[in-house]
């Protein structure tokens, strides 16, 4: 099995469709991973092998960091009566945003550089640059003393676990109540 960033690279930047389709093809049968974009920068990372991601974006920019789970992709609707499609595209995703686990960005809009898109948000509307965007299309200014969710290098594991375990310890003590 070819691993999971040699598929991506090949799925977004081979010079054959062919190619493409294949690594595509492998993408979802070994990660369950969509990823298109009409511009994609090769920095964009995908935490967890992008396990679960379905990805249609119309550009996505350099330094991007994409979390399990995560749908980007289009919010179009068709009108029954002009006989037209309306919202159609898809988001374009600035420099250095991060986007968390199960997030769902949709539609033709702009997720503006620095932004955090919070777990478990549905945003459908554009969001300014250095937000942190949460809930259903919420967001409020990012404390720039603060990066969330991913910073490089990540923790340590023994800190990781240690952490872990100071949960578990407070949990049997609240048991124990």
């Amino acid at each position: 099995m070819t691993n999971f960033n040699t598929l991506l690279h090949q799925n977004c930047f081979a010079t054959t469709p062919a190619e493409r389709q294949a690594a595509a093809n492998a993408l979802e049968r070994d990660f369950n991973c969509e990823v298109q974009a009409f511009e994609i920068d090769p920095s964009v990372q995908f935490a967890h092998h992008g396990r679960g991601c379905t990805i249609a974006a119309a550009k996505i920019c350099a330094g991007v960091v994409i979390f399990q789970n995560v749908t980007v992709g289009a919010n179009q609707k068709f009108n029954l009566q002009t006989q037209q499609w309306e919202q159609l595209g898809n988001p374009v995703i600035g420099q250095n945003v991060i986007i968390a686990d199960g997030a769902k960005v949709l539609g033709p809009i702009i997720i503006g550089d620095n932004t955090v898109i919070g777990a478990g948000a549905i945003i459908t509307k554009d969001v300014p640059a250095n937000q942190v965007a949460y809930g259903v299309n919420q967001f409020k200014p990012r404390d720039p003393q603060y990066d969330l969710i991913y910073h490089d290098p990540m923790p340590d594991f023994s800190d990781l676990q240690a952490a872990g375990q100071a949960v578990i310890d407070r949990y049997t003590k609240k048991s124990a109540e």
